[in-house]
């Protein structure tokens, strides 16, 4: 299948605010385009097939005469598209663990609570090999599509419960999306290599108690933080500059460990 491509228009209009000033107002609409092969219907009219094969950059036309930039859908406009079962781990939470890990072109990664594999796909988009484990099949299809659909071949997909065992050996980095990760620690040493990352994604502050004081018993693994990220968006229309009511709030705590023997 050819690359996805995404259709996006920047309008501009010019307005008076009460100042007596003119400003120039931005709006953003974007559609994406799973399947070039056939022509791509809108609100706005449709565009063909054969213009949707045109180079990144190009303008191209609605039948009705609405023109959009067309370019390759890069990988956070596809990760947005992927199938969900349930609520995904969020851009801001996945930027955080690649940050403080240093997840990179050599890193192999295990992760566990595959979930709809939001974190699993991200993390092997930018690593050199990524497993994830989960208990359920509904959750292991999803995922497998979820693999296909982003292309990413280095993606292992497994069923396997973490808290009776982790089959790889020198791991960079484990990351868990689990109730009780603490049932997996002893696993996650032996997975680890030394110097390697675990990372926890819990949504409550017991659960978090629990996970530290268990950690706090294995004399190789350090607790180095526990964190929350919140993501507040702000309104940009000319001189109005605040926040608004969107945002991301709480997600989850990210727990960061390390194994330093």
């Amino acid at each position: 299948m050819a690359d996805e491509k995404i259709l996006f228009r920047k309008e501009r209009s010019k307005v008076i605010e009460n100042t007596g000033k003119e400003i120039v107002i931005s709006n953003q609409r974007s559609f994406f385009i799973k399947d070039i092969s056939n022509d791509f219907s809108t609100d706005e009219g449709f565009i063909s097939k054969k213009d949707l094969k045109k180079k990144d950059g190009s303008v191209v036309k609605t039948n009705i005469g609405k023109e959009f930039n067309l370019f390759t859908a890069s990988f956070p406009d596809k990760i947005r598209k992927i199938g969900r079962l349930a609520q995904i781990i969020t851009p801001k939470d996945v930027g955080l663990i690649i940050a403080e890990t240093g997840i990179n072109k050599t890193s192999k990664i295990v992760d566990a609570g595959a979930g709809s594999g939001a974190l699993a796909c991200s993390l092997a988009h930018i690593a050199k090999s990524v497993t994830t484990y989960d208990i359920r099949d509904d959750c292991l299809k999803v995922v497998r599509d979820n693999k296909k659909f982003l292309k990413l071949n280095n993606l292992k997909v497994k069923k396997g419960d973490i808290y009776q065992k982790i089959e790889d050996k020198d791991v960079d980095v484990i990351t868990l999306d689990v109730p009780e990760p603490w049932h997996a620690l002893g696993n996650v040493c032996k997975a680890l290599k030394p110097g390697g990352f675990l990372v926890t994604y819990l949504p409550t502050v017991l659960q978090i108690s629990d996970l530290v004081k268990s950690a706090g018993m294995i004399e190789g693994l350090a607790h180095i933080k526990t964190v929350e990220l919140i993501e507040r968006q702000w309104k940009v229309k000319g001189r109005a500059v605040r926040p608004t009511t969107k945002g991301i709030w709480h997600t989850a705590f990210l727990s960061f460990f390390r194994k330093i023997s």
